[in-house]
């Protein structure tokens, strides 16, 4: 019988930040997390963390459409802040479902804060009753700056106030955020700036909480550093408040189990609705400040892993709200 020599699977392509970056412009990625939000092939399955010594974590992360399937694998670090190596590392690894083939291997942190701040970007064009800003961002990290950046470019903003615990992270922030021709102040009391800002993005650690004041009536706050129920960034009775005045919105229903912001406030975030069920015109909205909790899903990075495979960095254009 004639030998059959086996076929080498192709070599995926690697991306590393800047070119992983370069795949997923802000309102393109945006619609391309709307479109998995709408496309009922999507499954996630639950998330894996392996804990780790001093305090670190691997996350094993899957999804999967009817075309691309991706696992992100990332290591988060906390002792390595302020060493010069970064706290989150890895990669996101796409597949064609068809072939079994990888496609492309992405950089990891920069899918994750980019995506981040994406999904911040969809749930404040749906759901922020003033969208001009100023923006108030309290956190100067990795996701501080994503934010700047998705929402000057997503949304037009031109006036950023900062407020971060390290003073040379506040002044790296201001810095780009002047770089992208806004306006930008650094603020020592982020409560007092919250009269200021209808757009507010809490992205810090969440080793403590950093907002306790009620927000403006036409406020819009996402809540993105607290994923786990011992985090939170946001005091109990400003969760109460947007219960009790406005709307609270969650990423994903997996938030009825992570979202410590919410959970210590005592609200039952199981009933509370998700991103998804506002893309798909459930429910109607209620007038008030709104409260954008997001604690991360798998489904993000598909949807960034979808739009990097497809290489159309200049397409997009959000779709009609429903």
């Amino acid at each position: 019988m004639p030998h059959t020599k086996p076929i080498s699977a192709p070599m995926p392509t690697m991306l590393d930040a800047p070119a992983t970056a370069a795949r997923l412009p802000w309102l393109p990625l945006a619609t391309e997390i709307e479109a998995v939000l709408r496309d009922d092939s999507v499954a996630v399955p639950v998330r894996t963390v392996v804990r780790l010594p001093g305090g670190a974590a691997l996350f094993v992360m899957p999804a999967a459409d009817n075309a691309v399937a991706i696992t992100k694998l990332i290591t988060l670090t906390p002792a390595n802040a302020g060493t010069g190596r970064p706290t989150i590392q890895g990669d996101v690894v796409v597949f064609d479902v068809a072939t079994g083939e990888r496609r492309l291997v992405l950089d990891g942190p920069t899918i994750t804060a980019r995506r981040t701040a994406a999904v911040s970007l969809l749930a404040a064009l749906r759901l922020a009753p003033c969208t001009t800003g100023p923006l108030l961002v309290v956190g100067a990290g990795v996701q501080g700056l994503a934010h700047v950046d998705a929402f000057v470019h997503g949304l037009g903003v031109k006036e950023v106030w900062i407020n971060s615990r390290s003073a040379t992270s506040a002044e790296a922030l201001d810095h780009h955020a002047r770089s992208l021709g806004a306006y930008a102040r650094v603020t020592d009391d982020p409560d007092a700036a919250l009269a200021h800002c209808p757009l507010v993005i809490t992205c810090t650690p969440a080793h403590a909480v950093v907002l306790h004041a009620a927000p403006r009536d036409d406020a819009f706050v996402a809540a993105v550093g607290a994923y786990t129920p011992a985090m939170a960034e946001l005091s109990p009775g400003l969760c109460q408040h947007f219960a009790a005045q406005g709307r609270i919105v969650v990423d994903t229903g997996d938030a009825a189990h992570e979202a410590g912001d919410l959970l210590q406030a005592g609200l039952d975030v199981a009933a509370l609705p998700t991103l998804r069920d506002v893309v798909r015109g459930a429910g109607a909205p209620r007038s008030g400040p709104v409260l954008f909790k997001s604690c991360g899903w798998a489904g993000w990075d598909l949807a960034a892993a979808r739009l990097a495979l497809a290489g159309d960095a200049g397409a997009g254009g959000l779709r009609a709200a429903g």
